[in-house]
């Protein structure tokens, strides 16, 4: 029998509140009696409360609680439910917003006490924005990250800038932000006295502090645009421009605020028209929003996104043709 399995079991015999004899227990489990006193450590970790009677007719039985049967997850598995549902609750996967929040709020109901602050700090504390996949990040750091954020808890951790040595960060975390493709915590940075944008997947070496923090007044209007505005200031590759005949709320349902959308004179024969900017590294995420925004479009700039989108049609127009 796996560990998993095992403690699954375990905690189905402690939920009927009975009394269970160590002796017994171990017997019903099939381990020696020091595996059932690490299981049984493993689960007060976990949050569940289990007392104990040591001696000879020593044993164990969990505290009264609730009814619902329990549910064991480690702590990724816990931050990986937390993501995919919240993302799929924002909108991300269309026709599941509101199956996604009925799952995770039965989700949340049925895990142990400990699991279910850290997984309600991660999604309390982050601001989801459209798309996921970016670079692999520890999923301890992330739910310390989100905890801090939800608790004002001081933190100290190593950041490793591009193209930089690594440095010892002091801040004070606001909050978590997904955007692209990136995830990025949002922070007052004591040691320049200012706010800062720090990408999760470059943080390393958490460390709480069990403080407390007085909130400072974020200078946006939340911490996405934060760090939205941050990276728009930053030198990009390219400078995308593109003219869309639509709507800007037809263009800003795909981009959401990865972009600027701003509404723009029509001309003859459109019935509105707006005008996108997206400073970026890549071309992937304009040619994404132009690819699934039913309108037309002109692209301004750059002329490498024109050249992109004509490869592109070109190898489409090869495939739809007869006998492809």
């Amino acid at each position: 029998m796996s560990t998993s399995a095992r403690m699954l079991q375990l905690l189905s015999l402690l939920q009927t509140h009975r009394y269970w004899p160590g002796g017994e227990l171990a017997a019903r489990l099939e381990v020696t009696p020091r595996t059932l006193r690490r299981d049984i450590e493993r689960l007060r970790d976990l949050g569940y409360a289990v007392d104990a009677v040591r001696g000879v007719a020593g044993g164990y039985q969990l505290q009264p609680g609730g009814s619902l049967p329990p549910l064991l997850l480690e702590d990724d598995e816990a931050v990986a439910i937390a993501v995919g549902l919240q993302n799929a609750a924002a909108g991300v996967v269309a026709g599941l917003e509101d199956t996604s929040l009925q799952a995770l709020t039965k989700v949340v109901a049925l895990m142990p006490p400990k699991l279910r602050r850290r997984m309600e700090a991660l999604t309390s504390q982050t601001e989801p924005a459209p798309w996921g996949r970016g670079p692999t990040i520890d999923a301890e750091v992330l739910t310390t990250l989100a905890q801090a954020c939800r608790d004002h808890e001081p933190l100290t951790f190593t950041y490793t800038a591009r193209a930089a040595e690594p440095t010892h960060r002091r801040t004070e975390p606001h909050r978590l932000v997904t955007l692209g493709r990136r995830w990025y915590l949002v922070a007052w940075d004591r040691d320049r006295e200012d706010w800062r944008s720090f990408r999760v997947d470059r943080i390393a070496d958490v460390r709480t502090s069990g403080q407390r923090f007085r909130v400072r007044e974020l200078p946006a209007a939340d911490a996405l645009t934060f760090v939205r505005e941050g990276i728009s200031r930053m030198p990009q590759r390219y400078a995308v421009r593109v003219r869309f005949a639509c709507p800007t709320e037809q263009v800003s349902a795909t981009v959401g605020r990865w972009a600027t959308v701003e509404p723009v004179t029509p001309r003859a024969g459109e019935e509105a028209a707006c005008l996108m900017t997206m400073p970026t590294e890549t071309l992937d995420w304009p040619m994404f929003a132009l690819a699934n925004t039913d309108a037309e479009f002109t692209v301004e700039e750059p002329a490498e996104l024109r050249e992109a989108l004509a490869r592109v049609a070109e190898r489409f127009s090869r495939a739809a043709a007869p006998g492809a």
